[in-house]
């Protein structure tokens, strides 16, 4: 496997890569696949690591597995191989892989820890989720389950297991009860982060590999951010 950190582009960090998947922690304000914003997508970066690196002649294959909110920070992975896309397809879509995320959020909630069910509803023209207590027409179920980490004068840090994976979840369900993530002026935040960001980490991941199918977990560090630095982990 063997990591030479010195030929990784400096806005690319790889937490493990082999022949078949490459999992990196995203920074926050990158884009995981292109947009209309025509800025450069991770999924280009790390394809033109793996074309320097191995020396690679061509075009590059690589597989968008899943994505994280451009705001947001953390795990993405990315297939190698068809092969390895077509199963780590299957396994995300069927909710085989366990998702850990952590979130700074501005009021601590009530309970310090509790499953939050809400029914989202999604406005397209805005990109936005709208979360409601019972079922509405065309809503989505969301589940998630949170449990507080530690407190600050301002913030706390709250861990996150998700059940399902609805667009925007954790940000329009932790804002829905009254603890929105800092920096999300979207969700109800009272300030924007200078560089755009948002205080939601995408910190742990398991799942098994496509191919040689053993478990594997993959951690995160945390992004270079003072209030993230503070939590000593």
């Amino acid at each position: 496997m063997g990591h030479t950190q010195h030929s990784t582009p400096d806005n690319l960090q790889v937490i493990y890569e082999d022949n078949h998947l490459i999992v990196v922690n995203k920074r926050p304000g990158d884009i995981v696949q292109g947009d209309k914003t025509g800025d450069i997508p991770l999924s280009e970066v790390v394809k033109q690591y793996i074309a320097a690196k191995y020396n690679k002649p061509g075009a590059v294959f690589l597989g968008v597995v899943h994505r994280l909110d451009r705001p947001t920070s953390g795990l993405v992975v990315f297939a190698r191989t068809s092969k390895a896309l077509a199963r780590l397809n299957k396994m995300f879509a069927e909710r085989e892989t366990k998702k850990t995320y952590w979130a700074m959020v501005k009021n601590t909630p009530d309970p310090l820890e509790a499953r939050l069910e809400h029914y989202l509803l999604r406005n397209p023209k805005q990109n936005k989720s709208y979360a409601h207590l019972k079922p509405v027409p065309e809503a989505k179920r969301a589940v998630l389950n949170y449990r507080t980490l530690a407190q600050s004068d301002h913030y706390t840090l709250l861990e996150i297991d998700l059940e399902t994976g609805r667009h925007h979840q954790i940000r329009c369900q932790l804002a829905a009860i009254g603890s929105p993530i800092k920096g999300d002026l979207k969700y109800g935040a009272q300030r924007s982060n200078p560089d755009g960001s948002i205080h939601l980490h995408a910190r742990h991941l398991e799942l098994v590999h496509p191919v040689q199918k053993e478990l594997m977990t993959f951690i995160a560090p945390l992004p270079d951010d003072p209030l993230w630095q503070s939590t000593g982990v």
